[in-house]
């Protein structure tokens, strides 16, 4: 079933955009041959092997192609100051000006199917094709997990994504973004930027955590809204977003950081426990649809 989904949209795709053209964007050239002008227009010379390594091409079909674009006068090559056994690739100024050409109307093509979209679809679309290329690649491994303050619209996103992801996960209902909403409205009211705080985790930009430092009273501290994306877990992203909160807690001088959680919670509670916080008590109680059990959490700062 998957492997037919796949080979569906891979259908759909490069009918969408084209590719099955004689020539790409109305061009002489294929799509192959401009996506080495594109490489090529980069800024940096590159070697043949170094191309094909690159883009996964065979070194045998390369050369075929890399003779064709000589031959327009499209791409040259010299001899490399340091290894005179490798050649160095360039395009030409004629080759620059062809891939101006493609690339403005690569721009335009693109703003054309993307025209009668909403606003709010093209975010779903990049987004869509931002964890299609991020699963294929395994980049999430790799990306670089940043923390920040809030701006903006981060708040906002907290919201839904607690109850979209909650949802998915435990089926709770739409009573749990409620309380979310009632909580991030009273930390924006209240908003003590001295002594509160929100950070958002980010992975090549995109947001995949949050986490809130609230002020109860004058000792005291709630950690509160902690989440952690799938694509970015077991990555110790939740335990560096609870780190910063304690971290911060104890330089404002709150003698305590408390926290209320759910029994079901297993990976934010094996955090808690991991970070030092303690069970106090525990209060059984019906919400969101289901009977949980409420569990409250503190950790001593002093």
């Amino acid at each position: 079933m998957h492997i037919d989904a796949v080979r569906r949209f891979n259908r759909f795709y490069t009918r969408r955009i084209g590719v099955l053209r004689e020539g790409l964007l109305g061009s002489p050239y294929t799509l192959t041959e401009a996506r080495l002008l594109y490489e090529l227009a980069q800024g940096e010379q590159a070697t043949a092997t170094a191309l094909g390594r690159g883009l996964g091409l065979d070194l045998g079909y390369l050369s075929r192609l890399l003779q064709g674009l000589k031959r327009r006068g499209l791409v040259q090559a010299k001899r490399s100051s340091q290894d005179g056994r490798q050649a160095l690739l360039a395009l030409t100024a004629k080759g620059r000006k062809t891939f101006a050409a493609l690339n403005a109307r690569s721009r335009d093509e693109m703003a054309q199917m993307l025209k009668p979209l909403p606003e709010q679809d093209r975010g779903r679309l990049v987004d869509a094709m931002r964890a299609v290329e991020s699963l294929l690649t395994n980049e999430a491994s790799r990306a670089e997990i940043t923390l920040r303050s809030h701006r903006p619209g981060d708040l906002g996103w907290v919201v839904h994504r607690h109850g979209a992801l909650y949802a998915e996960e435990y089926g709770w209902d739409e009573r749990f973004e409620a309380l979310v909403a009632e909580i991030v409205a009273k930390f924006v009211r209240h908003f003590d930027a001295e002594l509160e705080r929100c950070w958002i985790a980010e992975m090549d930009g995109e947001r995949v955590g949050s986490a809130l430092v609230v002020k109860q009273s004058a000792s005291t501290a709630k950690l509160r809204l902690l989440l952690v994306e799938p694509k970015a877990r077991g990555r110790g992203v939740g335990k560096r977003l609870v780190d910063e909160c304690i971290a911060f807690a104890r330089a404002k001088g709150y003698r305590k950081l408390a926290l209320w959680t759910q029994s079901n919670l297993a990976a934010a509670r094996h955090i808690y426990r991991q970070c030092g916080f303690k069970l106090i008590r525990k209060e059984p109680h019906r919400s969101f649809g289901y009977d949980l059990t409420g569990e409250y959490w503190e950790l001593k700062l002093a």
